[in-house]
């Protein structure tokens, strides 16, 4: 079993005081003969807006002294996921959560090109609040 990341935690409380409820700690992605491992799997309780919607959350720190090493490392991670989701778990939605913090020092106009080049789908999390500060899809 992986360890959990530094701010797993904190972006699992942020998404439980966002409505969610929390299905699956870790989330196994299984296909065929391969087993993978996904951060959170969760679901929004029933509401008006967003009824059923599900998704599954792989967190990252990008704590190590490389910003574009790790980022190679959650973008080769997000990309395997979401391509075995789409045939596990078709109605689930990848997203790649971090620190606003992480993302307003990091990603720049220049990196934004991979995020829109892979259609990343972010959630940025203040993790000392633990709050949702935005969603980008």
């Amino acid at each position: 079993m992986p360890a959990k990341d530094t701010y797993h935690d904190a972006v699992k409380n942020a998404l439980i005081k966002d409505g969610w409820t929390i299905t699956a700690d870790p989330y196994f992605i299984i296909y065929k003969k391969l087993k993978l491992v996904a951060d959170l799997g969760a679901e929004r309780p029933f509401s008006a807006e967003r009824e059923g919607e599900k998704i599954v959350v792989e967190v990252k720190s990008f704590l190590s002294p490389s910003f574009i090493y790790d980022l190679e490392q959650a973008l080769g991670q997000y990309i395997l996921y979401r391509n075995f989701i789409k045939r596990t778990a078709p109605e689930r939605q990848l997203y790649l959560a971090m620190s606003q913090r992480v993302y307003n020092v990091n990603f720049d106009e220049t990196i934004q090109i991979v995020v829109e080049e892979n259609q990343l789908k972010l959630i940025l999390v203040d993790t000392d609040k633990e709050v949702i500060t935005k969603w980008i899809n």
